[in-house]
């Protein structure tokens, strides 16, 4: 999946938090935690040389790929959200769930990549949801239909849950 796909899916973990946590939409800690979202959803992509995330994160990049962690590997795995948990432990729950969640969208929807996710690296053993004929290729038609979903759900989200009930 692109960057802005990952992005609008982290946005709808922040969301999907502050919905949770009853986070009224006018806060800052809302604004900081939409833009959390969008940042830690493409952040799995590190280990992809040329990406957006590779190029901002440079440093850590260029370590993983020194150490020679393959895209979709040791970043989209359940050891890199464990990893992430620990470090993110000392954070209050609202931005640790924040930060945490909007990661976790970013391996789960590769899932629905035909190319998959090796979830439990170091097996190399790459799984994905759908099956090969429907999976959603990078870049695709399918995937611009995916995103648009995504861009309403965010949109619309907070109008139903998180505006106070006298705005609409």
């Amino acid at each position: 999946m692109l960057q802005k796909t990952h992005s609008l899916a982290g946005v709808l973990a922040a969301e999907g938090v502050m919905i949770y946590f009853q986070q009224p939409l006018i806060s800052w800690e809302s604004g900081a935690a939409l833009l959390i979202g969008c940042l830690a959803g493409p952040l799995a992509d590190i280990d992809k040389k040329g990406s957006t995330m590779a190029k901002v994160f440079l440093p850590l990049s260029y370590l993983l790929q020194f150490l020679g962690v393959k895209h979709r590997t040791l970043t989209h795995s359940i050891v890199a959200l464990i990893a992430l948990g620990f470090l993110l432990s000392p954070l209050p729950d609202f931005f640790y769930w924040t930060c945490l969640l909007a990661y976790a969208s970013h391996p789960l929807i590769d899932l629905l990549n035909e190319q998959g996710v090796a979830l439990f690296w170091p097996w190399k053993k790459k799984f994905r949801i759908l099956p090969k004929f429907m999976a959603i290729d990078t870049g695709s038609f399918g995937e611009s239909v995916f995103c648009m979903i995504l861009l309403v759900a965010v949109i619309v989200i907070p109008f139903v849950y998180l505006l106070p009930k006298g705005m609409l």
